[in-house]
């Protein structure tokens, strides 16, 4: 084969290695980034291509928070109950045993 297709391959390879070590490893904020950016790319993509589904599936998955409907931010969370003092577990003290 062409030795410069060759190395065009290997780097592409190791190119892809190296973005899924950063994504897998790194934190947390970086991978969030880097899916936002991935998922506007797509986005911008010519219709042609069909990547709008791709690039809503890497938007929820960058972990972005999206309001209901864009006015107060609290739709999502109006039916989920608000912990209470009941939530709260108590130990007794004389429970408790001294470690040896």
């Amino acid at each position: 084969m062409n030795p410069l297709l060759d190395d065009l391959l290997v780097g592409g390879v190791l190119l892809l290695s190296l973005g899924y070590a950063l994504v897998k490893l790194g934190p947390r904020i970086l991978r969030r980034r880097m899916l936002d950016s991935l998922s506007r790319v797509l986005a911008a993509a010519p219709p042609v291509f069909r990547l709008g589904p791709a690039a809503q599936r890497l938007s929820a998955a960058s972990g972005k928070s999206q309001a209901a409907c864009g006015g107060c931010d609290t739709c999502g969370s109006e039916g989920s109950p608000a912990p209470g003092p009941s939530a709260e577990i108590n130990v007794p003290v004389g429970k408790i045993g001294r470690r040896a």
